[in-house]
């Protein structure tokens, strides 16, 4: 069909038409194919001298094979892993992320991080996730791209082909806090920065010595309560 891969009996075609002597304008014409197809076609596999059309498929096909994706490896899904009701956990997973979006996160990137969550594993390649969420590729990328800043996943390198898998750790919730604490630490510096600039004395200028030490304040509280918590948790979670 006009547009699509070429067929044995259009490279049979081709042939016959070289043969002939037939340009390859015309050779196109006859099969309803663009002339940039059938020259390409022919420029690949030898040229217009050396053209056969059962060598030509033969090259196809092989080249076919190397473009086609390798299958993620299968892996027992979270749905049906110790017995879980598919269907309930996917009404968890959906409100789960819905609350994620309602409290400012992307929805591909909370789809995203609610799959690695509710996976045993705590982790996925990116071909893995865009089949479990029926996304592109280039989707996970982006949502990846938007979850990593903020220490939620990280990411290693696995395998001959050097698939990235993301994950999350146990203490995630500990990074994403303290890449909270680096945020507004850079808001108290700015602020202070901009008393400088505006002068002390002048309200725009007391506004923002308030905020920058609003925000120093809120980093130190936050930096102790992060490594309180996490004592509190790693005591928790210590054998009686």
């Amino acid at each position: 069909m006009p547009g699509g891969r070429l067929t044995y009996e259009d490279r049979q075609a081709i042939a016959s038409g070289l043969a002939d002597g037939l340009d390859y304008a015309e050779i196109a014409r006859r099969l309803a194919r663009p002339t940039s197809t059938v020259t390409r076609e022919v420029a690949r596999n030898g040229g217009p001298a050396g053209y056969r059309a059962e060598q030509a498929e033969q090259a196809a096909t092989r080249r076919a094979r190397r473009r086609r994706p390798a299958s993620p490896e299968p892996e027992p899904t979270a749905e049906s892993a110790h017995g879980r009701d598919g269907q309930a956990l996917r009404r968890f997973q959906d409100g789960f992320a819905e609350v994620m979006v309602e409290t400012g996160m992307p929805p591909m990137a909370a789809r995203v991080l609610v799959c690695l969550l509710t996976s045993d594993t705590g982790s996925h390649t990116a071909a893995e996730l865009a089949h479990r969420l029926r996304v592109s590729p280039a989707s996970i990328s982006k949502a990846v791209g938007q979850l990593e800043p903020m220490g939620i996943l990280t990411r290693e390198r696995e395998g001959p082909r050097r698939r990235e898998r993301y994950i999350i750790h146990d203490d995630v919730w500990y990074h994403t806090w303290t890449a909270s604490i680096r945020s507004m630490a850079r808001w108290a510096g700015i602020a202070r920065q901009g008393v400088g600039v505006l002068g002390s004395a002048t309200p725009a200028g007391t506004r923002l010595d308030r905020a920058s030490r609003f925000f120093q304040l809120l980093c130190q509280d936050m930096a102790e309560a992060a490594e309180r918590r996490r004592l509190d948790v790693t005591v928790m979670e210590r054998p009686e």
